[in-house]
């Protein structure tokens, strides 16, 4: 059975960091795509970053681009998201998720397509919350 359990959500203020955690069990991380996406109150689930399988490539939203790093161990089968400097439109409950890689045809994509059309597995998600 697949299961990702998120933590290292909190509060914190502007311009500080926080590093989320992702425990996966029930495949190995390097067979899989895995990846970040979040959801603030009122809004849209957001992909915020993910890496591919098929050459280890990271991905990051605009947004977030220079401010958070994303990482896996899987030794430790772990995902993990390092924020930096957040912002108060970072504040969001944070989903890790994680899925074969996507293909058309005979094509490996790269994970923001996974990403963008939904990964089979996430975790119940950890809430992040940015004071200004």
């Amino acid at each position: 059975e697949v299961q990702l359990v998120e933590s290292g959500g909190g509060l914190v203020q502007a311009g500080g960091s926080l590093r989320l955690s992702c425990v996966v069990s029930g495949f190995t991380v390097d067979d899989y795509d895995v990846g970040w996406f979040r959801q603030a109150p009122g809004k849209e689930r957001e992909g915020v970053s993910c890496i591919s399988r098929s050459d280890g490539l990271p991905y990051y939203e605009d947004s977030v681009k220079g401010r958070f790093t994303i990482s896996s161990d899987n030794a430790k089968s772990t995902v993990y998201l390092q924020m930096n400097t957040l912002k108060p439109e970072d504040t969001a409950v944070y989903y890790c998720a994680a899925d074969f890689p996507f293909t058309m045809g005979s094509r490996t994509l790269a994970c923001s397509a996974n990403l963008d059309h939904g990964m089979t597995y996430s975790g119940k998600g950890t809430l992040v919350t940015v004071s200004s």
